[in-house]
């Protein structure tokens, strides 16, 4: 009986704790991305990065529970419709937890989540997702070394034309 209690407990635990959130803030939030990355700027709830050489962009909405860190990789008139269908594709198996998103006639690497919720690890490994997704669209288009199969787009750098469109840095 006793184990069964003791059961249940654990059980809920594992279901109801991660409910309650990290209570992550804006405040919390720039004291992470300031140990991350290679420089910062910006006020709160919107802050300009470099890291990896590649400007991030992170916004917040407390009010409405929202973040999103992006990076800009190329505008959409340089793309053919074969590379928008690889993105798309890989949003499905390579991306993980970024996807590949258009805005104002750019693609972007996108990591959105709600803004409480966030953990310290997931600050983290947001930041590095969305700078391997926007450095390795048009090959593996992968945010990690992790993919899932199915994808069609593995295509190696030699492959990749000399004038490839993709954005080393900044628009």
């Amino acid at each position: 009986m006793y184990r069964s209690i003791l059961c249940a407990i654990l059980l809920s635990m594992a279901v109801f704790l991660p409910a309650l959130g990290q209570n992550m803030t804006n405040n919390k939030l720039e004291k992470l991305l300031t140990k991350k990355v290679d420089s910062i700027n910006g006020y709160t709830g919107y802050w300009e990065m470099i890291y990896k050489e590649r400007q991030l962009v992170c916004i917040t909405d407390e009010k409405h529970n929202r973040m999103r860190i992006i990076s800009p990789i190329v505008k959409t008139e340089m793309l053919n419709e074969e590379l928008l269908l690889d993105a798309l594709t890989a949003n499905f198996h390579a991306a993980l937890d970024v996807r590949y998103a258009e805005s104002n006639g750019i693609i972007w690497s996108a990591f959105i989540h709600p803004l409480k919720e966030l953990s310290d690890i997931e600050v983290d490994s947001a930041v590095d997702q969305v700078v391997n997704a926007a450095i390795n669209f048009g090959t593996t288009f992968s945010s990690t070394q992790m993919i899932f199969g199915g994808n069609k787009t593995n295509q190696s750098k030699e492959e990749t034309p000399e004038e490839s469109p993709v954005l080393d840095k900044k628009l």
